[in-house]
C-alpha cells in the first residue's frame, strides 16, 4: 500500500463519484486514515453521495471539527473511533484527544467506536462500564459501539485479546447493554463473538463489501483488513452483525445465511452469462 497514491481536490470528489455511479452501492463507508483530512473534498462529495440514495457513513479520529450542517443530513453517519479511556486514548491518538473530539463533535450526533484490546481487559472489570459511563450521558453521542481485537495470522501482540478475555468481554457486553440503552449491539450480534465465521467466504459481510484503497483503483481482499486476517480472533462488529442476521432462521427452519449463500451461486453464475444494463436490484450493498 505504500507505492498508492491518493487523490486530492476535484480529482478525488470526481473519482469517488465516478466508483459510486459505476458500482452504486447502498452504504458507502469512508475511512482512513482519516478522511476529515481531505475536509474540502468531504464537504463537496457528502451532499452529492447522499443525493444519489446512498447511506453514507464517515470513521474518523475526530482531529478537526465536524462540519456543523451534517449533524442535520439523514443518512449520514459519523462515527469517531475511541481507543478505550483517556489514559490510553490520548496516547495512541494524539492530537486526537479526549479535550479536543469533546470540542469537535459539539452540536452533534455521532457515534462512538471503540476496539476492545488485551491491554484493556487487563485493566479490570470495570474497564468497558467506565467507557460507556463517559460517552453515554453526552447528548452528542447517538450510540456506542464495540469492536474487539482483529489480529493477522501469526501476530503476537498485546492487543490481541486470549480465548478468556473475549469470553469476558462477551459476558460483559451482553450485561452492560441492558444498562446502557446507547449501546447499540442486539444480544444476538454480541453472541456472534464466540463463534465469528470461518473464513472470508463464509462472511457475508465480505462477500457484500468491496473495500477499494486511497488509488480508488486497488481492491482490498480479502476483506477490509486485507493481508491475512485471523478469521478465528475476528472482532469485526459489521462481520458480527451480518452473521447474526445470516443465522437467523426463517419460520424457525431456514437460516437466512442459507438463503444468501444460494443467491451469491446464483449471481456468480449469471455473471459469467453476457452483461445486461444494470438494475436497481444489482446494487452491490456496500462499499468502502
Amino acid at each position: 500500500m505504500r507505492d498508492l497514491h491518493d487523490r486530492k481536490g476535484q480529482a478525488l470528489i470526481d473519482g469517488v463519484l465516478e466508483l459510486v455511479d459505476r458500482l452504486r452501492p447502498l452504504h458507502l463507508s469512508l475511512v482512513g486514515g482519516d478522511p476529515l483530512v481531505r475536509y474540502r473534498e468531504l464537504q463537496a462529495l457528502v451532499p452529492q453521495l447522499l443525493d444519489r440514495g446512498v447511506h453514507v457513513q464517515i470513521v474518523t479520529s475526530a482531529f478537526r471539527e465536524i462540519p456543523v450542517e451534517w449533524a442535520a443530513r439523514p443518512r449520514l453517519n459519523v462515527v469517531v473511533s475511541i481507543d478505550g479511556l483517556q489514559a490510553e486514548h490520548d496516547v495512541r491518538r494524539a492530537p486526537a484527544t479526549y479535550t479536543r473530539i469533546l470540542k469537535n463533535i459539539a452540536s452533534q450526533h455521532v457515534t462512538v467506536h471503540c476496539t476492545v484490546t488485551g491491554q484493556m481487559m487487563q485493566r479490570g472489570a470495570g474497564y468497558l462500564e467506565e467507557f460507556l459511563a463517559f460517552w453515554t450521558p453526552r447528548p452528542e453521542i447517538r450510540r456506542v459501539w464495540f469492536s474487539l481485537f482483529t489480529p493477522q495470522m501469526g501476530d503476537a501482540i498485546e492487543e490481541i485479546l486470549t480465548p478468556e478475555q473475549r469470553l469476558v468481554a462477551i459476558a460483559q457486553m451482553l450485561q452492560l447493554r441492558r444498562k446502557y440503552s446507547k449501546l447499540d449491539m442486539p444480544e444476538t450480534l454480541i453472541r456472534q463473538f464466540a463463534a465469528p465465521p470461518h473464513s472470508p467466504a463464509d462472511c457475508i459481510f465480505a462477500q457484500t463489501t468491496a473495500t477499494v484503497s486511497a488509488d480508488l483503483r486497488t481492491r482490498v481482499t480479502p476483506c477490509q483488513f486485507g493481508g491475512n486476517p485471523d478469521c478465528g480472533s475476528c472482532g469485526c462488529i459489521a462481520s458480527m452483525g451480518l452473521a447474526a442476521v445470516g443465522a437467523y432462521r426463517i419460520g424457525g427452519i431456514i437460516p437466512v445465511g442459507a438463503i444468501f449463500r444460494a443467491s451469491a451461486k446464483f449471481g456468480a453464475a449469471r455473471a459469467k452469462e453476457p452483461a445486461s444494463p444494470p438494475t436497481d436490484s444489482t446494487r452491490l450493498p456496500i462499499l468502502q
